[in-house]
Parts: structure tokens; sequence; C-alpha cells
């Protein structure tokens, strides 16, 4: 008799998402939205030959012995990987997948949520107008950035990054981006390329959304947020990147107007020196997080488990395809 497939879905999706995978497997979904403890994990995932996984869930050597040879594919419910050990993956033969494109537009407008309050100090008002303190209206308070003309740089222009670079043409700004390679100018939506350091150097707002990787794990330390402009504004919608003790030293110095962090380094931590400063937007990585965009992405993710189940590369793969892939 010919075993039937069994998948773990790690994390509550969004409803009916996840039954869709009933009639391919046995399944098995930790019914919660906190991530899964670590031993409960290595338990749940051993003889299964399907995962899918989100970034709270760490893939690495320990996860796929646990696995055994089983497993053909872990499906992250997340465009990043991060949370992956690819390679490890690759050696072993398992299948890697993600869910890109989906949530660009609903990451954009929320980077644009972010960028709107941290410039006009949406967060910090609210709290005047929750505590009960009086306040009034006057010509000096509470003042904000103004966009229109002002200088936006975008640091990974990704389609998240081009998506962010297409709203800025709405509000008048001068757009720049920086990659390690620049894009053809077609595909920037008006961005001029620019060098790191004179990228920063140009902009009164900058939007970090490039992936983290070991290259880009801490890039925008003290010395890098010291070359933005005197009341620039920072937008992290990438864990990791930004330097966070850095980030809240700028705002507590005055250097920064303003900062807003979506994807926070140890989440769901946040880190304690940003929590002290009046002037940081802090959101608990929201920027997927619409109806229709959490649908999509658990869709892709179950479309890339189903895709392999019966045969078919996934979908959205991540990496090459392991050698000693099989099908069967």
């Amino acid at each position: 008799m010919t075993t039937r497939p069994s998948v773990l879905v790690t994390r509550r999706l969004a409803p009916g998402v996840s039954e869709r995978l009933a009639p391919y497997a046995d399944l098995t979904v930790h019914d919660d939205d906190q991530v899964m403890p670590r031993e409960q994990l290595l338990s749940a995932v051993r003889g299964r030959t399907a995962v899918i996984t989100t970034l709270g869930d760490r893939v690495d050597e320990e996860f796929l012995a646990a696995a055994g040879d089983s497993l053909r594919i872990v499906a992250n419910h997340a465009v990043g990987t991060h949370n992956i050990d690819v390679a490890a993956c690759e050696r072993r033969g398992v299948l890697v997948s993600n869910t890109p494109g989906v949530l660009t537009e609903a990451t954009a407008d929320f980077t644009w949520a972010l960028l709107l309050g941290a410039a006009r100090r949406v967060g910090e008002g609210e709290r005047v107008v929750r505590s009960g303190r009086p306040w009034a209206w006057a010509p000096d308070f509470m003042l904000g950035m103004e966009l229109s003309g002002a200088t936006l740089g975008i640091l990974g222009l990704g389609s998240i990054g081009r998506a962010v670079a297409r709203r800025a043409e709405g509000f008048g700004m001068r757009v720049r981006y920086h990659n390690r390679t620049p894009l053809p100018a077609g595909q920037t939506h008006g961005a001029e390329w620019r060098p790191l350091a004179q990228l920063l150097a140009e902009s009164s707002v900058l939007v970090v959304s490039c992936p983290l990787t070991e290259q880009t794990r801490a890039l925008i330390d003290a010395q890098r947020l010291a070359l933005l402009p005197q009341g620039a504004v920072v937008v992290s919608i990438t864990a990791g990147v930004v330097d966070e003790a850095a980030l809240a030293a700028a705002l507590a110095s005055g250097h920064l107007l303003g900062a807003a962090v979506d994807n926070h380094a140890a989440e769901p931590a946040v880190h304690p020196e940003l929590l002290v400063q009046e002037r940081a937007l802090l959101s608990p990585h929201l920027g997927s997080a619409t109806v229709q965009t959490r649908q999509a992405m658990g869709q892709l993710a179950v479309d890339n488990v189903i895709t392999v189940l019966t045969g078919r590369l996934p979908v959205s793969p991540v990496g090459p395809v392991p050698q000693d892939w099989n099908h069967a």
C-alpha cells in the first residue's frame, strides 16, 4: 500500500486555506496564532512530506534531521527566507518555496502609512491626545516634515521598493535608490541610482526594504545614519538591516526627525531603546496584514505544496532544485 503524504502547517492560516490540502495528504494544523514551541515543532515535523512554515519557524539542520528523509518541501508563508537554511535544504534534497509578489502592494501601502506617520508625528500626536495632557494648537506645535518636493531614498529597489517609488510620484518627491547593481531605467519608476553614501546624504526620507543577508545585516549603522541630513526620517520594513540601537541613538540626539519600524530584529521583542523614543513609530509586523493579502499568501503556500505532492515543481521555488530531488 502507498503511504499517504503527511503535511504540517505550523500556524493558523487565513480561513479556508489549509483545508485545501486535505484531499492530498493527512493534515495537521497548529491551530494557534503563535509560533510553535521549538521542541513541539521538532516532534511534529517527524515523518512529514511537507511543512508550511512562517518566519518564526527556524528551519536548520536540527529541523531537517528531525523531519527525516520523507520531507520533500518546506513552503514558507513569507517572501523572506532568512529563517530557512536554504543550502542545508538543498543538500538534503528538500525544496524550499516562498510567497513573492502577492504582498507587494499591501506592503508598499503600509510603508507609506509608516512614512507619513513618522514624517508628520502621528503616533506621537495620538499619544498626546490619549494621555489627557492639556494641548492646544500653536504655530510651533508638533511640526513635522512636508513630503512634497523632498527626496525619498530607497535602499533595495525590488518589487516592494518599486511599488513605494511609484506611490511617491503622487507626492511630487524626487526618488533615489541603491541596489548593488543599477536597474534598467525603464524599471525604476523614475528613481535614479546612487552609491550608498550618496543616497544617504541626499535622502530626506530613507526607506529600507532590501532583503536581510549576511552582507546587509546592520548595514545602516551609526556611521551611515550620520550621513543622513539633519531632520531626516527613516522607515525600516526589513528586520536586521538597520542597527536598532543606533537608530534609537540618532532619534535621541535629534539628528533624525522620526523613524518607523515594522519588522523588528528580535521580534516579537522590540528594542528597549526604541520603545522610549517618542518619535519612533513602532508597528507589529503589519506590512502584509490585509485580508486579501493573507489569503493570497496562504493560497500560494498551499499551491506550492500541492504541486510537489502531485509530482511537479513548486510555483515559487527558492534556490536551485536539488539534483537528487525525487518527483515521486
